[in-house]
C-alpha cells in the first residue's frame, strides 16, 4: 500500500501524461498550410480648406485703450448769499442753454436794485444842479464892472494931469483921481480872483456830481448782477449731474457754493495714448497745409460694440510723457443723441500706415503654441509642411505676416486637425476667401 506523499506524486505524473497527450492530438487535428498576414487599410487623404497667400496694399489698423471726456465742463455756483427757493431741471438729464436751472431768494436784491435806482436819480439831479450854478457868470459880471470903474479912473487921471499941471484945476482933483484909480485896480484884482475861487468852485462841484452818478451807475450795475445771479441759467447745452444742494438751504455765505455740475455732450472727447513711431507715422498722415492727421477713428464701446458715428483727430499733447514714451491724442466723436458720457472705456481703431504688398494670412489659419506661430502650408505635391511665421499688426480678420511665407503658398485654414506635416491632403473649396483690396 502506497503512502500519501507517493500517492500525490503518482497522481501528479498521470495528469502531465494526460495533459501532453491532449496537446499532441490537438495539434494533429489542425490542416496544414501557409498563415496569411492581414495588411492594414489604406485611409483617403484628409480634406482641407486652403487660403492662397497675396501680395496686398493694406492699411494697417490699429487699436488704443481710450476714455471718453467731456470737451467742456461748467460748475454751476451759487455767487450771491441767499435761501435757494426752486430746481429747476431733472438730475441726470440733458438741458438747454439759457434754461432755468435754480431760482434764489430774490427779494433782498430786488430792495438794493431799487436803491440804486433811487440814488442814481438824486445824483443825475445833483449834476444838473452844478451844471446850472450862476455864481461864475456873476463874478464874471463883477469882474467887467471893476475893469470899466478902473478904466475911468485912469481918464479921470489922464484928463487933470495936464489940468494940474497948468494950475486950470486943483491939485486935490488930481489927487482924489489917481486915488480913485488904485481903488479901481484893486477892486478889479479883487473881483478877479472871486471869479477865479468861482470857477474852481463850479468846476469841483460838476466833477463830484459826475463822479456821484458814475458810483451810483455801477452800484446800480451790481444791485442788477446780484438780481441776476438769484435766477441760475444753464450756459450751454449738455448733461447735468446730481444738485449738490436740496431746495431751502442757504447758499452762497463767505464763498460760491456748488450747485451742480455741468458736461457738454456734443461732441465727446476720446483720449487714447500713441508710442513715438505710431506718432511719426500719424505725422506722416497729414493733408498738405494742414497740422492734422486725415484719418477716421472707430471706437468700440465696454460691450464690444461699435459706436456708430465716426471720430476725427483734434489735438495732442505738446510733448512724450516721460515714464511711459507715449503721447495722449484727443480725438473727436458727434455724439447728437447723447449715447456716450464723460467716464466711459472703449478702444479705438485707426488707420496709422499704409502698407505695400503686405502678405496677409487669415487668423484662424495661424497656430498658435508656447509665444510661436505657425501655419500649414500644402505644397504642389499636395503635402503638408508646417512653417513658423513672423506677425506684424492685424488688418481687418488677417495678420500680416512678415517672415515665414510667399506670396502664393497655400495655407490651411480649416481641417488642421486632421492634415498632419508629411501627410497627403486633398484641397476642397471652401470658405476661405481673399482680402478685400485697400
Amino acid at each position: 500500500m502506497l503512502s500519501p506523499r507517493d500517492a500525490a506524486a503518482h497522481r501528479f505524473l498521470a495528469d502531465f501524461v494526460g495533459s501532453l497527450a491532449l496537446a499532441v492530438g490537438l495539434a494533429g487535428c489542425e490542416r496544414p498550410g501557409k498563415v496569411e498576414a492581414q495588411t492594414p487599410r489604406e485611409l483617403p487623404p484628409p480634406p482641407v480648406v486652403v487660403f492662397a497667400v497675396e501680395a496686398r496694399d493694406v492699411d494697417l489698423v490699429r487699436e488704443y485703450v481710450a476714455r471718453t471726456e467731456a470737451d467742456d465742463s461748467v460748475e454751476i455756483r451759487a455767487r450771491v448769499e441767499a435761501v435757494l427757493q426752486e430746481m429747476s431741471f431733472e438730475e441726470g438729464r440733458r438741458v438747454e442753454q439759457g434754461q432755468v436751472l435754480y431760482r434764489l431768494d430774490q427779494r433782498t436784491y430786488a430792495a438794493n436794485l431799487e436803491a440804486a435806482e433811487a440814488q442814481l436819480a438824486r445824483a443825475k439831479a445833483d449834476l444838473e444842479l452844478a451844471e446850472k450854478q450862476v455864481s461864475v457868470r456873476v463874478a464874471e459880471a463883477d469882474v467887467e464892472q471893476a475893469r470899466a470903474q478902473q478904466k475911468k479912473a485912469e481918464q479921470d487921471v489922464a484928463r487933470l494931469e495936464p489940468l494940474a499941471a497948468k494950475q486950470a484945476v486943483p491939485q486935490q482933483d488930481l489927487d482924489t483921481a489917481r486915488a480913485a484909480l488904485e481903488v479901481a485896480v484893486a477892486t478889479v484884482k479883487a473881483k478877479e480872483a472871486v471869479l477865479t475861487n468861482a470857477q474852481i468852485v463850479e468846476g469841483v462841484a460838476k466833477k463830484q456830481a459826475a463822479a456821484a452818478v458814475s458810483a451810483a451807475e455801477s452800484a446800480l450795475a451790481l444791485a442788477n448782477l446780484d438780481v441776476e445771479y438769484c435766477t441760475l441759467k444753464s450756459p450751454m447745452a449738455g448733461l447735468i449731474g446730481r444738485s449738490q444742494v436740496s431746495v431751502g438751504n442757504l447758499v452762497g455765505r463767505g464763498e460760491t457754493t456748488l450747485l451742480a455740475t455741468l458736461d457738454s455732450v456734443d461732441p465727446m472727447l476720446v483720449l487714447f495714448a500713441i508710442g513715438e513711431a505710431e506718432l511719426l507715422a500719424l505725422q506722416a498722415r497729414r493733408t498738405p497745409g494742414s497740422e492734422r492727421p486725415n484719418l477716421e477713428i472707430e471706437l468700440s464701446l465696454a460691450d464690444g460694440s461699435l459706436y456708430p458715428l465716426k471720430g476725427r483727430f483734434r489735438t495732442a499733447e505738446r510733448s512724450l510723457g516721460l515714464e511711459t514714451g507715449t503721447m495722449q491724442v484727443i480725438a473727436e466723436f458727434p455724439n447728437p443723441e447723447g449715447r456716450l458720457r464723460p467716464g466711459q472705456f472703449g478702444r479705438v481703431r485707426t488707420s496709422t500706415e499704409s502698407k505695400k504688398g503686405a502678405l496677409l494670412v487669415p487668423q484662424r489659419a495661424v497656430i498658435e503654441q508656447q509665444g510661436v506661430r505657425t501655419v500649414l502650408v500644402v505644397g504642389a505635391d499636395g503635402k503638408v509642411v508646417m512653417r513658423s511665421i513672423v506677425t506684424a499688426e492685424r488688418w481687418n480678420e488677417f495678420f500680416v505676416v512678415t517672415e515665414g511665407i510667399s506670396a502664393g503658398d497655400r495655407v490651411v485654414v480649416e481641417g488642421q486637425l486632421k492634415a498632419r506635416p508629411g501627410m497627403t491632403v486633398k484641397i476642397v473649396d471652401g470658405q476661405a476667401q481673399a482680402p478685400a483690396g485697400s
